[in-house]
């Protein structure tokens, strides 16, 4: 007899789609991932196939033996996508909505009615007039990648030869930078959870606290209700991040992630109903869960590849030291400078919170040794 549960197919296998096995698994949802390499992060602990995410075949053997696709990266061609929707096969979020999280110009050009930095797209450097600006690429940029500080039309022009067209906006003197994830089902129930902090080192996110601590009141519930707003205007479907930059009471759309996010993970301890719950919800169109903090306080710190290899051992230190403490291990090869886990405490004192985080991340990494 065939099983009522629904199978979930998940483009990707990294720690996102690794973070999604532990609420599929409660809910009873069957998981299967399309990774590259039997080693790769959700592969270690879930049902998968070996499949190029870039070959229409491997993707269309995959699509056949799930019920939804979903996806844990934005690097799949949108040309597959469609093509799945063509043969019949339901991906959440769709090809209409996936692509203003692939292509940022197409982004702007759909949100421009929401407030933003000042943007172009170049194709050639004397079309920018005034310096410095940010330079985008246009698909394929993330953690920092694809972004660059330009102080000069030659140094826009050598950026050009490689990139052929560029994303620029103004160089925003910005406080600091928030997300707020939001997720939104095909019944269009939609919900987010509290705006969150991102502090980032060389374009890589580090550090997460939320709720956002400078965010005042009335502002949180204004980037809440951007987002919701954004959620409809690009028809999610599923989980989203939407990153922001606040200066003074003033916010502005930096980029969507159409997937769970960094931004999100503190959800998993921090919140009601994690995002990565959330999103197999929302694709499935089950009733969106509680968003609502379990907590005054939720940070998380990623721990980036270091001088230490083994990440087991630390345990003995970290767990000892703070026994609240949540370590999440990716299972990746180390690399100096990779996202290979995160943790992360929850509580009432801010200020412990985050040394209790700092610690635990550059004790792992290797920064400290006690």
């Amino acid at each position: 007899m065939p099983s009522p549960f629904p199978v979930v197919g998940v483009i990707g296998a990294g720690q996102l789609a690794r973070m999604m096995v532990a609420p599929a698994a409660a809910l009873g949802i069957d998981l299967l991932i399309l990774a590259q390499a039997p080693d790769d992060s959700a592969a270690q602990v879930g049902k998968y196939i070996v499949g190029d995410y870039s070959n229409i075949d491997d993707v269309r053997v995959f699509a056949q033996r799930c019920d939804v696709v979903t996806f844990e990266h934005e690097l799949i061609p949108l040309s597959i996508i469609k093509t799945l929707e063509a043969e019949g096969v339901v991906v959440r979020p769709s090809s209409n909505s996936f692509v203003y999280s692939q292509d940022k110009a197409l982004m702007r050009e759909r949100l421009a009615d929401f407030p933003a930095p000042n943007w172009q797209v170049a194709t050639h450097a004397d079309e920018v007039k005034q310096f410095p600006v940010i330079a985008k690429a246009i698909s394929g940029g993330y953690d920092g990648r694809g972004v660059w500080k330009v102080d000069s039309a030659s140094a826009l022009k050598e950026l050009l030869n490689v990139h052929h067209r560029l994303l620029i906006e103004e160089l925003l003197n910005f406080d600091y930078e928030i997300a707020v994830m939001v997720a939104r089902s095909p019944h269009g129930q939609a919900c987010t959870w509290a705006p969150t902090q991102t502090l980032q080192s060389d374009g890589i996110c580090t550090s997460t606290i939320s709720p956002a601590p400078g965010l005042s009141d009335s502002l949180a519930v204004k980037a809440q209700a951007l987002a919701l707003k954004i959620a409809e205007e690009v028809g999610l479907i599923g989980v989203m991040a939407v990153e922001m930059f606040v200066k003074g009471d003033a916010l502005f759309i930096n980029e969507l992630a159409m997937r769970p996010h960094n931004s999100g993970h503190w959800t998993i301890e921090g919140s009601r109903t994690s995002q990565f719950e959330q999103h197999l919800r929302a694709v499935l169109d089950l009733p969106l869960g509680d968003t609502s903090m379990l907590h005054p306080f939720a940070v998380v710190g990623n721990i980036l590849g270091g001088s230490k290899s083994d990440m087991y051992r630390p345990y003995l230190h970290l767990m000892a030291r703070s026994p609240g403490l949540k370590v999440h291990q990716y299972r990746k090869e180390v690399r100096i400078g990779r996202k290979i886990g995160h943790v992360c405490a929850t509580g009432s004192d801010l200020l412990d919170l985050q040394e209790e985080v700092a610690h635990a991340v550059d004790y792992m990494s290797g920064v400290i040794d006690e």
